[in-house]
């Protein structure tokens, strides 16, 4: 049977996949705005195990089309045992089109272009990729890891290697005071990295120690009202100039939920905003109690 440790996460795109637990909780875990894996101690699932979930699923379940590698970061598992995954997985499902995991840009950094192109080749596919801000002081702030100069590197290397990127970014994260800088920023990360795909999520301050304005450290930070974080969302979306991505917010973090591609759809997407802007009450806006991480 496939077993499950804790609470899991997966991008709304995977709603249809099998989930296998690869790793449990995140290997980094102090990003200030993730509440996911507050409760999990990071480790890899021993090999044997999910190997026989793989073999459990291939006798089991028929027409498995995709599956995603959870927890937080799969992709920090090393080359070889990755490799191995893959292999098993398109040896005992024979319907399997699509493989994909969160990445870093630490588990990106971590291996090499031959370890990258190996993977991708492996059945890997697609890397859902978190960008949150392309401002260096938000990135700081928020304990991300890296600065924006090295996500966007290794965004780049790792689409050298033929993997699809989902990026995703986070609206709200420097509050009123930043949140120009940060929306302009990201959009200059988002148009140097053109990924396949981009997701703009809200930030939501669930319960958790320390709070995020505590790890933030500004005394002026507050929380976008929902007017702020859509005009911010409109903002980004009017910096960006890239062709060819496909822009989503449809995560249930979001007050307006969007879907187009840039540029061909961006008149219609920030016309939609407006549309929310000029009226609080119209049904274009997602009610709070819907809203979910």
């Amino acid at each position: 049977m496939i077993r499950y440790y804790g609470d899991i996460y997966r991008p709304p795109s995977e709603a249809e996949s099998l989930i296998l637990q690869a790793t449990i909780g995140c290997s980094h875990n102090r990003c200030a705005f993730c509440v996911a894996y507050q409760n999990k101690r990071f480790r890899a699932r021993r090999e044997n195990e999910l190997l026989a979930e793989i073999d459990w699923a291939g006798e089991n379940l028929s027409g498995v089309k995709r599956v995603f590698l959870a927890d937080g970061d799969a992709f920090v598992l090393s080359a070889e045992r990755l490799h191995k995954i893959l292999q098993r997985l398109y040896l005992r499902l024979p319907s399997l089109e699509r493989v994909s995991a969160y990445a870093s840009p630490q588990n990106i950094a971590a291996k090499s272009d031959e370890d990258l192109r190996r993977l991708r080749q492996a059945g890997l596919q697609l890397l859902y990729y978190g960008l949150e801000s392309g401002d260096d002081e938000v990135l700081s702030r928020i304990q991300k890891g890296a600065d924006a100069e090295e996500i966007v590197r290794q965004a780049r290397r790792a689409q050298e290697a033929g993997f699809e990127l989902s990026v995703t970014v986070i609206l709200g994260l420097a509050g009123p005071k930043g949140s120009e800088r940060h929306a302009r920023a990201t959009a200059r990360c988002l148009d140097r990295i053109r990924p396949r795909w981009a997701a703009a999520l809200t930030l939501m301050l669930a319960p958790r120690r320390p709070s995020y304005p505590e790890v933030y450290g500004d005394p002026a930070w507050r929380p976008l009202a929902p007017a702020e974080s859509l005009c911010e969302c409109r903002l980004l979306l009017e910096s960006m100039q890239a062709d060819g991505i496909t822009f989503r917010s449809n995560h249930a973090s979001n007050y307006l939920a969007l879907k187009g591609e840039l540029q061909r759809d961006k008149a219609r997407m920030l016309e939609l905003i407006d549309q929310a802007l000029s009226d609080p009450h119209s049904p274009l806006w997602r009610p709070e109690f819907l809203r979910a991480l």
